[in-house]
């Protein structure tokens, strides 16, 4: 979904919102530097476990409800899909612990975050940022992009649909105030696309 190459894998890369994914786990087991920030870290592993638990069949059956917003290629069906989630969390739990004492995983969200400036190369954020763009306004997007670009040199952010489905509101606004700002924006399609028509992602690179 962040269409990331060779380059970009090697260098210092954080990933705001991560939840219980397990991009972390898997990056850190080939040599990666990745660092998670999400509040959820502030509970246990357990407690994690728990909250995924309640939300699992909440969520599952929401897709079923919405099966023609998404694309069934590689991803069969909404079973699958729970399962491929949850796989992805039993990875992630296995890594929680370890994690979180070589400080790899953080309890921190935006719009502030706690990294030195230039803290690392690479910051990706997913489904979150357009995503909820009922409930977070443009003014909210463009001082979390900001922030992301302190600590980061370069930002990517997927999808660019809010949870209708629909192109956000807010991508147009907010390319246009960072462009403003001197940072260099672009809108570039990934070879990923689940929510059907979510196969792009924003990228800016710091001014």
């Amino acid at each position: 979904m962040f269409d990331l190459d060779e380059d970009l894998l090697t260098g210092r890369i954080l990933g705001c919102a991560d939840g219980s994914a397990s991009f972390n786990a898997e990056m850190t087991a080939l040599g990666r530097s990745v660092v998670s920030c999400d509040p959820v870290y502030q509970f246990s592993a357990t407690g994690i476990r728990e909250r995924v638990e309640v939300m699992y069949p909440v969520i599952l059956e929401q897709v079923r409800q919405s099966e023609s917003d998404y694309v069934w290629d590689v991803i069969p069906t909404p079973e699958v899909l729970g399962e491929i989630r949850l796989a992805a969390m039993e990875r992630f739990l296995a890594d929680y612990e370890d994690g979180l004492a070589n400080g790899r995983y953080l309890p921190h969200a935006l719009p502030n975050l706690p990294f030195d400036s230039d803290a690392f190369d690479l910051a990706l954020r997913s489904h979150f940022l357009f995503l909820y763009s009922k409930k977070l306004d443009t003014d909210f997007h463009v001082t979390a992009v900001l922030e992301l670009l302190r600590v980061a040199k370069e930002v990517r952010i997927f999808p660019l649909l809010d949870l209708n489905c629909e192109l956000s509101a807010h991508v147009q606004p907010v390319c246009g105030r960072l462009a403003a700002l001197g940072h260099e924006v672009r809108i570039t399609a990934v070879p990923y696309e689940f929510q059907r028509g979510g196969n792009e992602m924003m990228r800016i690179v710091r001014s």
